[in-house]
């Protein structure tokens, strides 16, 4: 006799197959922004919000989440707002690897001490985490929707 998770775990298994996981990766994706904003508040805040411009991932990964939420609700949401949302994560995510990279060039010895700085200053590597994480969104929004 078959267990009840045989089932449910089968159908699982055949929208993975088929593509179909459209209202998974958007949950994914949502739960992945806001996770990912506290973590940057945290570190921002570290560093006292020193320039304003450290705001902007926040707001962003927000909007992502919000993005997430509604392409799990929505099919619709899904196609539209959704890639707009991990756009703007993405794009934040690119920008961020920019002002990290040029923080670390202006602490003293730059990056010819790039380990020392960044360890200390700002982290090169996860601003593109970020943008990942819109990816996310991205790869989601381009998915078929599961059944039911």
């Amino acid at each position: 006799m078959p267990t009840p998770l045989v089932a449910p775990l089968a159908r699982v298994v055949e929208d993975l197959q088929h593509g179909r996981f459209q209202r998974t990766m958007s949950g994914i994706a949502a739960l992945s922004a806001g996770i990912t904003a506290i973590e940057i508040f945290l570190e921002h805040d570290r560093a006292s919000f020193a320039n304003r411009m450290m705001w902007l991932p926040i707001v962003a990964d927000a909007l992502a989440v919000g993005g997430g939420i509604a392409g799990v609700a929505n099919a619709s949401m899904a196609r539209r707002v959704l890639p707009l949302t991990s756009a703007v994560v993405v794009a934040n995510g690119l920008q961020g690897t920019y002002l990290h990279a040029r923080g670390i060039a202006q602490r003293p010895g730059g990056w010819r001490l790039w380990r020392y700085n960044a360890e200390m200053g700002p982290p090169p590597i996860a601003p593109m985490l970020q943008a990942m994480v819109g990816g996310i969104g991205l790869f989601a929004s381009l998915r078929r929707r599961e059944d039911g």
